[in-house]
């Protein structure tokens, strides 16, 4: 698994129609292929290529959610 420091995270933004990455409890996720992260941003309030452990603590769904995409670094 590929190691990630926070700022080659912030590389995965999803400017551009690049990769989306997010980390959540030191595991990278690619949620390129969701709909709702096409811009590289949630809800207009998250933002892709940062740790959101403590955003999705109080998001109303789970961090199951997370398991539909492909953990690809740590």
């Amino acid at each position: 698994m590929k190691e990630f420091d926070s700022e080659e995270l912030a590389k995965f933004n999803g400017e551009n129609n690049g990769p989306v990455y997010i980390a959540h409890q030191g595991k990278i996720y690619n949620l390129s292929e969701s709909s709702r992260w096409k811009t590289g941003r949630h809800m207009k309030r998250h933002r892709a290529g940062a740790d959101l452990t403590t955003d999705i603590k109080a998001a109303p769904l789970g961090p199951e959610v997370l398991e539909k995409f492909p953990q690809v670094g740590v």
